[in-house]
Parts: C-alpha cells; sequence; structure tokens
C-alpha cells in the first residue's frame, strides 16, 4: 500500500492531514489483502488465527459479512464506479454462500444465531448497492438469498442492539418482494424506543449499558432504517426523532475523542476499532445542524489514524484481535479472527460522494483542542473532563455498570470501573481483571480480596456554577464465587455472593484531578490476611482500599510511591488522614496499551471506621501532578475544596439522608 502520508493535506485538514484519498487507499488495501485469505468461491474469508467460540463456519461468514460493508459502502460512494471489482467478486461469494449444495455454504440463521448478525451486514450493503449488484444478480441468487436471509422473520432475537438486525433484514426483504411481518418491524421499534434516555443516548438493552454500540449501532440503524423504508409514514415520522437524538448524542460524543484520535477505552468489542467512527460519518450522511462537517470528519479521521499509526492494521494488511497491534485477550468469547471486521463500519463515510460537505469542509478542532472542558453525561452517569495541554479525556463514572441497582454481580472491567480515559486502558487480563484494582474503591476480605460495585446507585451527577463536575454512588461492597466459566460478553457474571459494608463515594473532578470521598457504614470482618498483589505493608481484613488510573510502562515499577509515569501519562493518588499505606501494583501483559501496567493505590492498614470521610486526591494527566485539591469539612459532614488553580468549591452536605 502507498504510504498514507503521501496523500496528508494540511489546508483542508489542518489536525489530521486525512482526506477521502486516505480512507478509499486504506479501504482498499484491507479488502485486496481480505482476498488472500478467501475460499475458492469468496463465500467465505478466514483470517489466520486460532479459530473463534463460535468455530471457523462462524469465523468464515464474518470475514465474508464485514468485509463486504466496505466493499458496500466504497462503491456505493462512487455511484457503482467499481475499479477494483468489488461487486463482481463479493457476487460470487453470494452464490456459493446461499447455495445449500455448496461446500462453502453459510452457517444459516436457523442454525446459529451470531448469522444473523452477518446477515444485517449483507442485507445492508445489497441496498446500498443495489443497482451494481441486486439488480444484476442471477434470478436464481436473488431467490437464494432470499431464502437465506427469511429465517428472521418471526425468529427470537435477543432484546438488545441485536433487534435492528432483523429490523433491516426483514426492511430488505419486503423491498425485493420476499417475505416479511409488519409486526416485526413495528414490535422492534417500539422495543428500541425503550432505549431511548437522556440527552440523545441508547442503553443497549434494560441495563445500565452504555458503550460504544451506542454509536455504532443504536445510532447507525434508525437512519439507516429509515433510508431504506422511506416513503413509509412510519419511517418518515420516526426520522425527524432519530436525527434529533442523533444530533444531541454527537454534540456529547465529539468530547469523547482524545486529541491523539483515541477513543474512550472502555466497553467490549473494543477489538472492532475504529468502528467508533461510523457515528460522526451517520452525522454527515444525515445532515446533523451541529457538530457540522468539518468536526465530524475531524473526529472520525482521528480515530482511523489513531489506529492505522499503531500497528492497525498490520504489516499483512489484517486487522487483528487486538486494540494497536495484536492482543488476543481484548476479545470476548464470541470474537473470532473475522470480528475485528466490524471495523469496516468506520468506513462508512465513503458512502458519501467526494463533493459531499463532510470531504469539502475544512476541519475544525475537537473539543479537548480548544481548551480544557468538564461536561456532565446523564445517560450514563459520567463526569468527563478534558484538558488541552495533554489532549486526555476523561470519564469518572458514577452510572454504568452494565447492570441494574441492587444486582450483586462481579465488576467487568470494561463497565465498572470508576474511571476510564483515552490514554488508559482498564485491566483486562490476569488475577485483577477479575478482582478490581485500577480506579476502585474497595473492601479487602479475609482472604485480602477486593470487593465489587456492580449494581450500585446513582447518587448525584452535577456541574457546579465553576465548571466543576460532582457525582455520587453508593453500593453494598459484596464477593462474588463465580460457579461457572460463562459466556464473557464483557460484563460481570453472577455467583454466590457474600456481602459486606456500603459503601459511598463522592467526586468532584476539575482538569486532571478527581478529589474522591470515601465512607462506609461498618466492616463485618476480622480475620487478619493480606491483599492478593500488594507489595510492602499489608492492609488488614475489613481495610479500605483504592486504586488510581492504570498507566502502560515498559517494566514493572521499582518504587513503592504512589505515583507512576510512562513518559507521557502520570498516575498519582494523593492520601488523606487515615489512609496510611500506599504502594504501586505492576500487572503483566494486562492491556493492550504495553508489557506493564502500572496502578498508584492507598489503603487504610486497620479496618474503615464506620461513617469516617477517608479523602483521595486522584490525577491522570501528561504532565507531573503538581499540587493536589485539598478539602476542608464544616457544618454537618460539609466540604469545601479548593483546586490548584485557586477555585472553590462548595459541596455542601454530602452526608446521606
Amino acid at each position: 500500500m502507498r504510504s498514507l502520508r503521501d496523500f496528508d493535506d494540511l489546508r483542508l485538514s489542518p489536525y489530521t492531514g486525512w482526506t477521502r484519498d486516505h480512507w478509499a487507499t486504506l479501504a482498499d488495501h484491507l479488502l485486496l489483502s481480505a482476498r488472500r485469505y478467501a475460499s475458492e468461491t469468496h463465500a467465505r474469508v478466514s483470517f489466520p488465527g486460532p479459530p473463534g467460540g463460535y468455530g471457523p463456519d462462524v469465523d468464515g461468514l464474518e470475514g465474508f459479512a464485514r468485509t463486504f460493508l466496505a466493499a458496500g459502502f466504497r462503491v456505493a460512494g462512487e455511484g457503482g464506479r467499481d475499479p477494483l471489482g468489488l461487486m463482481e467478486w463479493y457476487a460470487e461469494g453470494l452464490a456459493a454462500g446461499t447455495d445449500p449444495r455448496s461446500p462453502e455454504r453459510w452457517v444459516r440463521l436457523d442454525e446459529h444465531g451470531q448469522a444473523k448478525v452477518e446477515a444485517a451486514s449483507i442485507a445492508l450493503v445489497l441496498h446500498l448497492t443495489r443497482p451494481w449488484l441486486w439488480d444484476r444478480l442471477d434470478a436464481g441468487v436473488r431467490e437464494r438469498v432470499v431464502d437465506y436471509l427469511a429465517p428472521a422473520v418471526g425468529s427470537d432475537y435477543p432484546p438488545i442492539n441485536w433487534i435492528w438486525f432483523q429490523i433491516v433484514v426483514e426492511q430488505f426483504l419486503a423491498s425485493v418482494g420476499g417475505p416479511y411481518e409488519r409486526k416485526d418491524i413495528e414490535d422492534g421499534l417500539a422495543l428500541l424506543d425503550g432505549f431511548a434516555r437522556r440527552n440523545g443516548w441508547y442503553a443497549d438493552g434494560a441495563e445500565r449499558s452504555y458503550d460504544h454500540y451506542s454509536g455504532w449501532a443504536l445510532q447507525f440503524y434508525p437512519l439507516m432504517w429509515s433510508e431504506m423504508a422511506a416513503g413509509d409514514p412510519a419511517a418518515d415520522s420516526r426520522r425527524p426523532v432519530y436525527l434529533e437524538r442523533l444530533e444531541r448524542y454527537l454534540n456529547d460524543a465529539v468530547h469523547l475523542v482524545g486529541a491523539d484520535g483515541s477513543p474512550l477505552i472502555q466497553g467490549r468489542s473494543l477489538t472492532y476499532r475504529f468502528a467508533a467512527a461510523t457515528q460522526f460519518w451517520v452525522g454527515a450522511r444525515s445532515g446533523t445542524a451541529t457538530p457540522g462537517p468539518g468536526l465530524l470528519r475531524r473526529a472520525a479521521s482521528g480515530i482511523v489514524r489513531h489506529f492505522t499509526e499503531r500497528g492497525a492494521p498490520d504489516e499483512d494488511g489484517v486487522l487483528t484481535l487486538g486494540w494497536h497491534g495484536a492482543w488476543r485477550p481484548i476479545a470476548q468469547s464470541y470474537s473470532g479472527p473475522g470480528s475485528p471486521y466490524w471495523a469496516a463500519k468506520g468506513f462508512f463515510g465513503l458512502s458519501l460522494p467526494a463533493d459531499h460537505p463532510v470531504w469539502t469542509a475544512v476541519e475544525e478542532p475537537l473539543p479537548v483542542e480548544t481548551g480544557d472542558f468538564h461536561l456532565a453525561v446523564p445517560a450514563p452517569g459520567w463526569l468527563v473532563s478534558g484538558t488541552r495541554a495533554d489532549g486526555v479525556v476523561r470519564v469518572v463514572n458514577h452510572g454504568t455498570d452494565h447492570s441494574t441497582p441492587g444486582t450483586n454481580r462481579t465488576d467487568s472491567p470494561l463497565y465498572a470501573r470508576l474511571g476510564y480515559s483515552t490514554a488508559t486502558s482498564p485491566v483486562l487480563a490476569g488475577e485483577h481483571a477479575a478482582e478490581p484494582l485500577d480506579q476502585s474503591v474497595t473492601i479487602l476480605d479475609a482472604g485480602g480480596r477486593p470487593s465489587h460495585r456492580t449494581g450500585f446507585e446513582t447518587l448525584r451527577l452535577d456541574r457546579l456554577p465553576s465548571g466543576t463536575l460532582v457525582g455520587a454512588s453508593r453500593w453494598q461492597a459484596h464477593w462474588v464465587d463465580v460457579e461457572t466459566d460463562g459466556q464473557d460478553h464483557g460484563y460481570g457474571l453472577p455467583g454466590t455472593v457474600r456481602l459486606g459494608p456500603w459503601i459511598e463515594v463522592v467526586s468532584a473532578v476539575r482538569g486532571a484531578w478527581e478529589l474522591r470521598l470515601v465512607r462506609t457504614d461498618g466492616l463485618p470482618l476480622s480475620a487478619p490476611d493480606s491483599p492478593g498483589g500488594a507489595a510492602g505493608p499489608r492492609p488488614a481484613p475489613g481495610a479500605l482500599r483504592i486504586g488510581g488510573w492504570p498507566v502502560a510502562a515498559a517494566e514493572a515499577a521499582r518504587g513503592q510511591e504512589p505515583s507512576v509515569s510512562n513518559g507521557t501519562a502520570y498516575s498519582s493518588v494523593v492520601a488523606g488522614a487515615g489512609l496510611d499505606l500506599s504502594g504501586v501494583i505492576s500487572a503483566a501483559d494486562s492491556s493492550p496499551l504495553g508489557p506493564w501496567t502500572l496502578v498508584p493505590w492507598c489503603a487504610t492498614s486497620a479496618p474503615a471506621l464506620p461513617g469516617a470521610w477517608y479523602e483521595v486526591a486522584v490525577h491522570l494527566g501528561g504532565q507531573e501532578p503538581g499540587s493536589p485539591p485539598s478539602v476542608s469539612w464544616y457544618g454537618a459532614a460539609a466540604a469545601r475544596v479548593t483546586w490548584p488553580d485557586g477555585t472553590e468549591d462548595d459541596l455542601g452536605t454530602i452526608s446521606r439522608a
């Protein structure tokens, strides 16, 4: 592939240099590289690596359907111009994959649930490229495609984003005279309306599940379906609602991209990488008033450039299971070697012609590039802080755990941590992935195991007049003995539960600092032991332990000061009274960002005092932290914070009634 830097245009794209030529060249490179792994009839594209959790037949179907997305966007945006013969190549695969007599036939929708996912991509591309593919297929092939998609009708789909897969497939079938059920579509739309939350956000189902699916699925499919069903009163009446939600959501989403283009490292299916750009292209295609086209392209191009400059795709032009380069532990149990190609959704902008405003507008800076910002996002319960000096975006999480209040499951490192950022990854592998360490507030039991917080209650989410953000949550500390391996879909697992004390956490966030106030209501533990993995002095059972931001590093920590740096990111915890122990825990091969992850922590050496507030200042930034914020108490447990920039904030009475 020609070097992407050869196409740089800093006049049109002063922040990324990227233009439509970059995107088209990258898409072509991925598509041509994928052909090396295709079966003889092109029906299956089986990328190298061990089979995924659903087996090689599903892997091969994923490889076809997901690369087909990129091919479809590419040809649609060119108005049918197809010098690589993409439509002809994929037409051969369609013919063989839907042929029940072919040795390369696809897994059917009524044979494996994953086929329902891939069928939606196939239907969507057939819609977008209809004049150049569907209309030119042999009548027998068209009949077989309809027959392959038909089991979607009347079928059960999980009540999450998958409902859109059924709607898209049935809408396509309706458009070509195939079988469909109007009731399936209407019932699905009604269910999905129930996923809508404040400020245009969608939860992925009934749980507090907020992640990249909110953008690359739950914002993407409503607008695509309303295009597919244009002219239908039901679609035409819903489209303005979908557009309003998308616009409000995007005004939050642009705040969640770091200056280096990194998306927020949070939520499952992270191996889809630059699929995170999809939502911005949906905004462009739909004509949102804000953000404007220059900012939408800046966000999307920044994301894809972030990955191409850090090893994705690899030297063979393959998107491996990983984040930057290959890192297998990032995968969920459903992930196979073809799964990363849902990144092809990120090429959705190529469905827009070269003269579209999103390609001709001059790039505009991201919010984090224009100045420091503080944003409270109520739907996911996030306090979002961006700092221009280092380009880092941080989220302090008091609303998302992929569960519901009162449940007692294990914490998922992808959802239930107290913080996520564009510069750090939660600990995703090793012992501390199952037992919370980074960005956590835990009680240690007699065996040294930290407690979990999934099922917490959100108490507060606010932005003060000064701009400082304040959030709070409480939960009953619990320990879970998982009784089954279960399927890892990125969230916590059930098991036998032991309950402990209640924990309340209040976060005040300004710039690179969080002032974290913590208290418990008492502790029913007494037997002495030590926390697994802790170095230096050992807290007693029942001790309170607070973990800070995880920082990737090339080697393990050598000291025990609760401050670490890899030269570009600085993480520290500054403990207040009563938190008399501190240190750094080094976790090997625990995140995709480096061979080691270093986590500063502090703790009480004895059981936490019931009702006492403990204070810790938690920092993440691109520069050394300097002086931390301080807190003073007055009246009936009222708190006042003084920040390093001199700002003073009155947090008011923070005791629960």
